[in-house]
């Protein structure tokens, strides 16, 4: 829905002849190319799945119709936050002027977040599809280094559109800080980090990964208290002695061989 957003205002702003098309072409396709991106990713994961749970789960809160608590809490609240996220879209395609380094720094972290949102997904996909990882904890690549890649790579992609959007000038920048501050919220305090780790809590392993995974920047994982114990052992076994004398090697000889022959 965010990438119809970027298309539409791109083309609106267009036929007014406001804006940059330098600026505004660059805006839609970066969001146009995360909007599909994320929308191909869904529809293989969701493949022969049905509904999505946490939809049902929402549902069944209904009072009365539910298709008119749907319309209210999932689609018009949908559709209200697009319209605040897609905040810097809209004031970067109506900004002027030639793009400059600041916009270029947001291209550098869109690109990083599309990264990490790509490849946490590709490797949480391959891991689902293992037989042998059923009912394990994906710890390996981007996962042992935040427990959220996706949710980061998406944080990132909406900072640096607003970024993005800072050359516009103040005034737009001061209106499109709300998008990534809300973005932020939700993927770390709404419906993102906080309810995914909710419901994995009770997992076998999880407060290990935990103790030693990001929350959510990436950063190196740190190594448990087991892992400095075992290193701590092993580098103060005791080095393996020489013997000194090679008939401790090679045994007591025997008294017939260590007797002199007599003279004649």
């Amino acid at each position: 829905m965010r990438a119809a957003v970027a298309v539409v205002t791109c083309v609106v702003a267009a036929a007014a002849g406001a804006g940059d098309p330098g600026r505004r072409t660059p805006v839609a396709v970066l969001t146009v190319v995360w909007g599909l991106r994320l929308a191909a990713h869904i529809a293989r994961r969701g493949r022969g799945h049905g509904e999505d749970p946490r939809y049902d789960a929402l549902l069944a809160k209904a009072r009365g119709n539910r298709n008119l608590y749907a319309l209210r809490m999932v689609h018009l609240l949908r559709g209200a936050l697009v319209r605040l996220v897609s905040l810097p879209v809209r004031a970067a395609s109506y900004g002027s002027g030639a793009l400059s380094v600041l916009a270029c720094a947001g291209a550098v972290g869109w690109v990083v977040g599309l990264a990490f949102e790509a490849v946490g997904d590709a490797q949480s996909a391959r891991f689902k599809a293992d037989p042998a990882d059923r009912g394990r904890l994906l710890d390996r690549g981007l996962w042992s280094w935040t427990r959220h890649p996706n949710y980061f790579g998406d944080f990132c992609v909406w900072w640096g559109l607003f970024l993005i959007a800072c050359e516009a000038g103040p005034a737009a920048a001061a209106v499109s800080v709300v998008s990534p501050l809300v973005m932020t919220y939700l993927l770390i305090g709404g419906s993102g980090k906080r309810l995914v780790e909710r419901h994995m809590t009770d997992r076998p392993g999880w407060d290990a990964y935990a103790a030693r995974t990001s929350g959510f920047f990436p950063r190196p994982p740190r190594r448990s208290a087991w892992d400095r114990t075992r290193t701590g052992v092993r580098a103060a076994a005791p080095t393996p002695v020489r013997p000194a004398c090679s008939a401790v090697r090679s045994g007591p000889r025997s008294a017939a061989s260590t007797r002199r022959p007599a003279r004649s």
